[in-house]
């Protein structure tokens, strides 16, 4: 008996032998080119010394594929569930994975061991592709998936530099939009609450609050900026928090229906008639915003549509793999913007 333990090898043992990422150990595996010869042979050299056999390398040698396609959203079940606009991106990217005939796997990554655990399920070639939704600045995965060698492709971006395939709306253009129809219904006190400034859509449709007000030639007053979350109950939070600071003033731009919707019951329980005293704009166009009494005014932005171009571009991706042009050059990673339209109701 070698005394050696009966354990299946993992990824990560051989990545630890060989002295390179668990990445390299992926592409090397499965057969990719963006690997040095260095570090092809070490890989190899580890594979043989541990006996490591991956879960799919038949697949992986055959260049066979799962058809299926992951589709990460990091939030709780019951956000997600409850938000129109997670829904509506699901049902954009489960139309066009049924009409490639493709699986959809929808998985919720909401904790650093989640991430790590989906990583480790991703090494093992079990989808060709991911899609993924709602990215914070400091999100890994992008980047982890891409070491993998899997395509990938996001909804919205981390930064304005974002080097990951991804598609997403006129945030900022939303935000101007709402800001020029208040003052055009003469309002002059026009505050904001802005999502997570921790995410660029967020970021993005601040700036276009801000773009607005210079553009009426009104006076930035960070007085009138509340930062939310994107639920109702951070609505809530930042509509109070406005009220106390700036008990005069007479508009609100929320960067999302939900929180649109908080920020109205807030209003209404300290006696603020809307659109009377206070005229009240969102962004998504959600059933959220044809269900309010009064109906919102809101920022379309065409979720449904996003998920399916995301959906389409991840296709492509995986059909023609070629990561560059003739001459070598790497190519530019697709980016799309969609436009987006104010749709007026009784709130303003």
């Amino acid at each position: 008996m070698s005394g050696r333990r009966s354990g299946r090898p993992t990824l990560e043992e051989v990545a630890a032998l060989a002295g390179v990422g668990r990445g390299t150990v992926s592409r090397v595996v499965n057969g990719s080119p963006r690997v040095s010869e260095r570090a092809r042979e070490a890989v190899a050299r580890a594979v043989a010394a541990l006996g490591y056999v991956p879960n799919q390398a038949a697949r992986a040698l055959a260049g066979s594929r799962t058809d299926a396609v992951a589709l990460v959203i990091p939030e709780t079940g019951a956000r997600l569930f409850s938000e129109p606009y997670f829904l509506d991106l699901i049902r954009g990217v489960s139309a066009e994975l049924a009409e490639a005939e493709r699986q959809l796997l929808l998985t919720l990554v909401r904790t650093e061991r989640e991430r790590q655990r989906f990583e480790q399920y991703l090494a093992t070639q079990r989808v060709d592709g991911v899609l993924l939704a709602s990215v914070h600045d400091d999100d890994p995965l992008p980047d982890r998936i891409g070491e993998l060698g899997l395509p990938v492709v996001m909804n919205g971006r981390r930064s304005a530099s974002e080097p990951v395939a991804h598609v997403d709306s006129d945030n900022s253009g939303a935000g101007r939009a709402a800001v020029s129809h208040l003052v055009a219904r003469g309002r002059g006190r026009i505050a904001t609450i802005s999502g997570p400034l921790d995410m660029d859509v967020a970021r993005a449709r601040l700036g276009g609050y801000r773009e607005g007000l210079a553009e009426a030639g009104l006076a930035p007053d960070e007085s009138l900026v509340a930062a939310g979350d994107f639920t109702e109950e951070g609505g809530r939070r930042a509509m109070r928090e406005l009220l106390e600071r700036s008990p005069g003033l007479d508009a609100v731009f929320a960067a999302s229906d939900v929180m649109a919707a908080g920020a109205l019951g807030v209003l209404r329980e300290a006696g603020r008639r809307v659109p009377d005293d206070v005229a009240l704009v969102g962004v998504d166009d959600s059933a959220v915003a044809r269900l309010m009494d009064p109906p919102l005014t809101s920022v379309r932005q065409p979720i449904e549509e996003m998920g399916r171009m995301m959906t389409r571009m991840l296709l492509q991706q995986i059909t023609e793999p070629s990561g560059s042009v003739a001459g070598g050059t790497p190519m530019q990673q697709p980016r799309r913007v969609l436009p987006t339209e104010l749709i007026v109701r009784d709130s303003s």
